[in-house]
C-alpha cells in the first residue's frame, strides 16, 4: 500500500463544512501532511455579504494555518472555494461547477452538519439528512471518485448502551419522514418531535442516525466509510496544542469553570467523559479515506464504520475532569476571573437547581446590580442564562456512559503501523 501522503498525491479532494471547527482542521492537516495533493475544493455559501472566496481567505488567515503558511507559503493556491448551499436543490451549484466536480474529484469528505442539539426537526433534517442525500447523489456522478467519507457522531445511536461499528436501522423510514415533513406545518412538527426521536435526547443525534442509514441505503457501488467521533475538543498536538475556535459544548463549560462562573453542574462523577481531541479525529478521518481508497479494488464492498472514541482506550470520568480542570485553573488562573474556580458535580436534579440559585443566579444578580449602580451595562445574568442553556443540552451526555466497539479503528491503526514498519524495512535495504 502507498503511504498516506503518497495516496493523496495528485488527487483532488472535495470538503463540505470546511469553515466549521473540524473542517478547518481537516483542510489544514490535509494540505500540510500531504503536500502532493492537487486541489481541495471547498463548498461554501455566501454569508453576511461575504462571497465564498472571501470567507475562505479570512478563514486561512487564522492562527491555525500559521504552521502550514510557514512550511508551504503558496498553499492557498490549492484551495478552490465553490459557491454552494447544501439546503438548495442541486446544492445550488452552477452547471459549470457541477461539471468540474464530477469530472475531477477523487475523494469526498462530507463534514457539513448542524451541530445545534435543539435545532427544530425540519431544519435538522434539511441540513443533516437531505444535504447528505444530495451529496451522495453528486458523488454518484463523479467519474473518478475513489472514496466518500461521511462524518457522523458516536452518539447517533445513543439510545443503545453498546454501540458497534455498524449502521443501525432507524425507527422510521427516512423517505417517509422526508415526505411527511414537506406538508406539515412547524407547530405540528414540534408537537410530533418528542415522539419521533424517542429515547434519543435531541434532533441532532436523531437526524445523524437517519443520515447514516441513508448513506448505507443510497451509496450503491460507491466506496463509503463513516467516521463517528464522540465529544470533540481542542487539539492535542497538531498543528499546536490547545487550538479551538469556539466555546460550544465542553470547551465553553471548561472556560466558565475557569472564570469562576460555573459552580455547579448536573453530571455523574463515574460516567465516562468521552472527549477526543480534534486532531485525533481528523487523523482518523484522513486515514480512513486512505485505507478505503487504497483497498477499493480488493476489499469487499461494505460501509466501514469507525467509532472514534476514547472511553474504551483511555477512560476518563467526569469526576476526574472536574478535579483536573479546577486544579489546572488554580495553578494557572485566567485573567479577569469572576470568582475563584470551584465546581461541584451532582446527579441530583433538585440539589443542582438549589446550587444554581445560590451559586449562579444570586451572585450574577448582585453583580449586575452593582454594574447598574455604577452606570455600566449589566451582563452577568445574560452570561448565566447562556451557560444554563448549554448545561441543559449537555446533561444527557454527562450523566450517561456508553460502550463503543472500536475494532475498525484498531484495525486502521494496525494497518498504519504495518505500513510504517514496511517502509522502515525497505529503507534499511
Amino acid at each position: 500500500m502507498a503511504t498516506i501522503p503518497e495516496y493523496y498525491a495528485g488527487k483532488s479532494v472535495l470538503i463540505t463544512g470546511a469553515t466549521g471547527f473540524m473542517g478547518k482542521v481537516l483542510l489544514e492537516k490535509l494540505l500540510r501532511s500531504c503536500p502532493g495533493v492537487k486541489t481541495t475544493y471547498v463548498l461554501v455559501r455566501s454569508k453576511a455579504g461575504q462571497s465564498p472566496s472571501a470567507r475562505v481567505a479570512d478563514m486561512i488567515n487564522c492562527k491555525l494555518f500559521d504552521r502550514l503558511r510557514e512550511e508551504q507559503p503558496d498553499f492557498a493556491e490549492k484551495i478552490v472555494a465553490v459557491n454552494s448551499d447544501l439546503t438548495q436543490p442541486d446544492l445550488d451549484l452552477s452547471r459549470e461547477d457541477q461539471d468540474k466536480l464530477t469530472g475531477c474529484v477523487h475523494i469526498v469528505f462530507h463534514c457539513a452538519a448542524t451541530i445545534r442539539f435543539n435545532e427544530p426537526l425540519k431544519d435538522a433534517m434539511q441540513l443533516n439528512v437531505l444535504a447528505t442525500q444530495k451529496m451522495v447523489s453528486l458523488a454518484h456522478r463523479m467519474k473518478n471518485l475513489e472514496v466518500f467519507i461521511h462524518v457522523s457522531t458516536a452518539y447517533a445511536n445513543c439510545d443503545r448502551e453498546l454501540i458497534e461499528e455498524v449502521v443501525y436501522p432507524p425507527p422510521v423510514d427516512y423517505r417517509k419522514l422526508i415526505d411527511t415533513l414537506e406538508w406539515m406545518d412547524d407547530k405540528l412538527v414540534s408537537l410530533m418531535t418528542p415522539k419521533l426521536i424517542g429515547e434519543r435526547p435531541n434532533t441532532y443525534t436523531y437526524t445523524k442516525a437517519l443520515a447514516e442509514y441513508l448513506v448505507q441505503q443510497e451509496c450503491g457501488n460507491l466506496n463509503v466509510a463513516i467516521v463517528r467521533p464522540s465529544i470533540v475538543g481542542a487539539s492535542w498536538k497538531e498543528p499546536f496544542p490547545g487550538w479551538i475556535d469556539n466555546f460550544n459544548g465542553p470547551s465553553g463549560i471548561i472556560i466558565a469553570a475557569g472564570k469562576g462562573i460555573l459552580r455547579t453542574m448536573r453530571a455523574s462523577n463515574t460516567a465516562i467523559a468521552d472527549l477526543v481531541p480534534v486532531d485525533v479525529v481528523i487523523n482518523t478521518t484522513l486515514a480512513a479515506a486512505w485505507y478505503s481508497g487504497s483497498q477499493r479494488h480488493t476489499r469487499p464492498k461494505s460501509v466501514l464504520v469507525y467509532n472514534c472514541t476514547t472511553g474504551a482506550i483511555n477512560p476518563f470520568r467526569w469526576g476526574e475532569v472536574e478535579y483536573h480542570v479546577i486544579s489546572t485553573f488554580k495553578r494557572n488562573p485566567l485573567e479577569q476571573a469572576f470568582r475563584r474556580p470551584n465546581v461541584n458535580l451532582t446527579s441530583n436534579h433538585l440539589i443542582n437547581q438549589y446550587w444554581i440559585a445560590v451559586s449562579h443566579k444570586a451572585p450574577a444578580f448582585l453583580y449586575d446590580l452593582c454594574l447598574r449602580i455604577t452606570g455600566r451595562e449589566p451582563r452577568m445574568m445574560k452570561t448565566i442564562t447562556r451557560l444554563h442553556k448549554a448545561m441543559v443540552v449537555l446533561e444527557y451526555f454527562t450523566s450517561h456512559s456508553w460502550v463503543w466497539n472500536t475494532d475498525n479503528v484498531t484495525m486502521l491503526i494496525n494497518q498504519m503501523g504495518s505500513l510504517v514498519r514496511c517502509v522502515r524495512h525497505v529503507s534499511i535495504y
